[in-house]
């Protein structure tokens, strides 16, 4: 017998041990099935479970136990990312709290650090993921600095340098000056800051001044032009001439550019190549200097520029300058600002509004800085990218984030590839002392290179966490050996991503699979929004509104978390999700526990070879032709990735077709031991066997508990995706069911609206109905009786009683006599205070929403709650409206 409730934590952890201890997860390349295969975007090894994680997993997990459970060759590839810079700094931080420091333990003193803390600490997410159900093959569980992804990473690396595509070069970098080391564009968060704009006049030789606007004024030691626009009229005659740097002394040049904008500012703009991405591309077009005046710590250094420094009285100090050396941005801002004041080289400063890029890991103000550094020619690799999209070969869902692929793509930049760090793949370069770079896969190739003698010192940088992920989809399967993994899992079937990084994992694995595998890595990138919470508003620790779903698994279960997911996410939208919504799905999840424990009670046992076609019953043969409907939408759902859909269609069915329905209207028969009964009997335990396989995908725990403990035959982790059956009559069957439900239901309405006490039975009474709908009502007139609290239903030959309510039901029109149920007067008053006061909320809320200046500034989720309220409010003046004519 079936315990009295579901507890998922006295199932959840005992299933998924047996799960995995029966390699029910693994996958055979060598077994027969159709390939379908999916590459776990490898989480940080850092990182803990969030929801964004959920989300991306829990999708995976459906499309992969349901195509395991059609009969596909499965491979869910799991693996984690080594995160060079994350690690880094929680090695960092741990060692701040021991008193110790990387520069102190020295490169391989620190790496075994790293490798320590991976060993003890780095695989909780993995564990998280188990909790949550997770399938995957954890056997083939890879990492990315894993000796194989390790050689493969070196191989690509000297391939690509061997082909001109990786190379080293000057250019300016995002530079994380807390860490020292270049990041990429996704590791830096813009933030609009309230900052100021200083206008600055820098002197003509020929005695006039311009004016310039600047955000960073401690930038100007190392200015090399000012810029104007060509066409701008004011500033025509001093394209050519210099003006005197002000605090340095230093003559640059007036130059014109379009670059500068008429319209903002003063329409000049000063030109810091090493300082500024923008003024970089400008300079490189003028071929003008680039000094650096900021050290990788981002605090002055005028090491490239004292040589130019002059006094010039009034204008220029060489003390001031060599003063400010080794000062920090804030401070040499201050102080230059305070200069330029005392000096009257000033003009004025306002109150403007920047954005200011940080660091995400570490927090730090990132700096532009003009570094060597290696590079990989990504244009040369983005062709195939993008015409692969184009041709159909990778398919975007939902379609338009293939815009966002093609406006990255087709405007791609070199890809900084090195970073200043110790944790990661190391650049297989090696350098000898005269400075001839040497690339191999190892120091013996190297060597061999660099001829006898010569000491080689390898490269100290190490390489984007992103260039090793970009392999992962033929990396993880053995590549570059030729391997059976790699020849029945490559490419995969679908990648399941957000839309942040199309660009940076996307994009790179598509050009690195094309280009070393010569095929697309996938042939769907399936990309889903963000989890928000229930109002609409991101999740942030500031706002008090996130939610950890771990604490949602051990309060409500993995089931009810995952398909509250599940519900939510339909495609490309962002998913609305709160602790309310996953109780809601905890009761669908009980609701389905319930009815199998009544069943249970009732003698609904699974029968072996129970064969659907030949069921008689009316009741019998509806619920299976419903079955099959449920069967069809949900695979129709999954095949086009709506998950909301394939949820949805599973709740509508469990709760109301087979709970609310069925179940209801086979409790007589149960009660009568007949031989419909015995027939009802096994039909309920076969449907409900097809409603465990239909959900597994989504409530693996809860479904597999009650395919074992109600001794359905086989192993849960092996049987199939249910299939349609065959249904004599089927037709006939729906036509009958469906008929008595939506009378039913009718009623059910009706006694609402009038507010007829549940404890008032009241007759019915049929006028006009058909000969095949009067036998249905007088078939069906115990279980109308039971669910609508129906008296009798009797056929109407005269007119139409007074003071009754009236439904029309297709060809028949069908009364509900009201006199002695309800106070006929004060319903109708009730009912008309109702209309009233819907009518003035909804005038309210339509002036609201058309007052332009509120839908403008208000926030997003408080103009979607306004238009919500608003078609409630309409709603219910409808059915307001309706009650009262019935009463007219």
């Amino acid at each position: 017998m079936l315990e009295k409730s579901f507890v998922p934590a006295d199932h959840e952890a005992t299933l998924y041990a047996q799960w995995e201890n029966s390699g029910s997860f693994a996958a055979n390349p060598e077994a027969p099935g159709e390939a379908f295969s999916i590459m776990f975007p490898p989480p940080n090894v850092t990182g803990t479970l969030h929801l964004g994680h959920a989300l991306n997993f829990v999708l995976q997990d459906i499309l992969i136990r349901w195509k395991r459970q059609a009969g596909y060759n499965v491979l869910w590839q799991p693996g984690t990312d080594h995160a060079g810079i994350a690690t880094q700094m929680v090695v960092e931080r741990a060692l701040d709290k021991e008193g110790k420091s990387r520069t102190a333990l020295g490169r391989e003193g620190f790496l075994d650090r790293v490798w320590d803390w991976k060993k003890e600490s780095g695989g909780t997410i993995v564990q998280q993921l188990r909790k949550l159900g997770a399938s995957a093959d954890w056997e083939r569980e890879r990492f990315t600095m894993d000796d194989g992804l390790s050689r493969a990473v070196r191989k690509v690396f000297v391939q690509l340098h061997q082909e001109g595509i990786i190379y080293r070069d000057r250019r300016l970098v995002n530079w994380d000056p807390a860490f020292r080391s270049a990041i990429s564009d996704l590791e830096v968060e813009n933030r609009e800051t309230k900052g100021s704009m200083w206008y600055l006049r820098y002197p003509l030789e020929d005695g006039r001044t311009i004016t310039v606007g600047t955000t960073r004024p401690e930038t100007m030691l190392g200015d090399v032009a000012v810029a104007v626009n060509p066409e701008d009229e004011r500033y025509t005659d001093m394209i050519g001439q210099f003006v005197t740097l002000p605090l340095t002394g230093r003559r640059i040049p007036i130059i014109g550019d379009s670059y500068s904008d008429p319209e903002k500012g003063t329409g000049a703009v000063k030109i810091t190549p090493a300082h500024d991405f923008n003024d970089f591309e400008v300079g490189k077009r003028h071929s003008l200097p680039a000094p650096t005046v900021l050290d990788e710590t981002a605090r002055i250094w005028i090491g490239e520029v004292e040589d130019e420094l002059r006094d010039i009285e009034g204008l220029a100090s060489i003390e001031f300058v060599r003063a400010l050396a080794g000062a920090s941005r804030e401070d040499s801002r201050k102080r230059v600002v305070e200069e330029l004041e005392r000096t009257g080289w000033l003009e004025k400063i306002e109150p403007h509004k920047l954005q200011v890029p940080y660091a995400e890991r570490g927090g730090a103000i990132v700096e532009p800085r003009l570094t060597i550094q290696w590079y990989c020619d990504a244009k040369k690799l983005s062709g195939p990218a993008v015409e692969a999209v184009e041709t159909g070969k990778v398919v975007f869902e939902p379609r338009q984030w293939q815009n966002t692929f093609f406006a990255w793509m087709r405007d791609i930049q070199p890809w900084c590839i090195s970073r200043q760090l110790w944790w990661g793949h190391r650049i297989p370069a090696w350098y000898a002392p005269d400075g001839s770079v040497f690339v191999a896969e190892n120091e013996e190739d190297a060597k061999a290179q660099a001829g006898a003698g010569v000491e080689l010192t390898q490269d100290e940088d190490v390489l984007d966490t992103w260039f090793s992920s970009g392999l992962w989809p033929f990396s993880t399967l053995g590549w570059p050996d030729k391997t059976p993994e790699l020849a029945k899992y490559y490419p995969t079937s679908v990648l399941v991503t957000g839309f942040d990084i199309i660009f940076f994992w996307v994009a790179r694995m598509m050009m690195m699979g094309l280009h070393f595998m010569d095929e697309v890595p996938f042939q769907t990138v399936l990309i889903h929004g963000l989890v928000r919470d229930e109002k609409g508003q991101k999740m942030s620790k500031s706002k008090g509104n996130g939610l950890d779903p771990m604490d949602l698994v051990a309060e409500f279960g993995a089931d009810a978390t995952r398909l509250a997911i599940c519900s939510g996410t339909g495609p490309g939208r962002d998913i609305k999700l709160g602790r309310t919504r996953v109780e809601e799905h905890r009761a669908f999840v009980t609701k389905l526990w319930n009815a199998a424990r009544f069943l249970e009670m009732n003698g609904a046992h699974p029968v072996e070879d129970f064969d659907p076609s030949k069921v008689k019953s009316g009741l019998g043969r509806w619920i299976l032709s419903e079955t099959n409907n449920a069967i069809a939408e949900a695979e129709r759902a999954l095949t086009a990735y709506r998950f909301d859909e394939y949820a949805n269609c599973c709740y509508r069915f469990v709760w109301s077709r087979f709970c609310d329905w069925f179940v209801e209207f086979a409790k007589p028969v149960f009660a009568a031991e007949n031989d419909e009964t015995i027939e009802i009997r096994a039909v309920s335990a076969h449907v409900l066997g097809l409603i465990l396989r239909l959900m597994q995908p989504v409530t693996p725990f809860v479904t597999a508990t009650l395919w074992k403990e109600l001794g359905y035959a086989g192993s849960f982790e092996t049987v199939r995706w249910p299939e349609a059956m065959v249904v004599s009559e089927a037709g006939e069957a729906e036509a009958e069911l469906d008929w008595v439900i939506r009378l039913i239901g009718e009623i059910r309405t009706v006694r609402s609206e009038m507010n007829i006490p549940p404890s008032q039975k009241a007759p019915l009474l049929l006028r006009d109905a058909d000969p095949k709908n009067l036998d249905r009502a007088r078939t069906w007139a115990e279980a109308i009786g039971r669910m609508a609290r129906v008296s009798d239903v009797e056929v109407l030959t005269a007119d139409a009683p007074r003071n009754a309510a009236q439904i029309v039901l297709d060809e028949a029109t069908i009364f509900i006599p009201l006199e002695g149920l309800i106070d006929l007067d004060a319903e109708r008053m009730r009912l008309q205070k109702e209309i009233d006061k819907n009518e003035s909320e909804i005038v309210k809320v339509e002036r609201k929403l058309g007052n332009a200046d509120f839908v403008a500034r208000a926030k997003p989720e408080v103009v979607e709650e306004n238009r919500t309220r608003l078609e409630t409010f309409q709603r219910d003046l409808g059915r307001f409206k309706a009650a009262l004519a019935r009463l007219a």
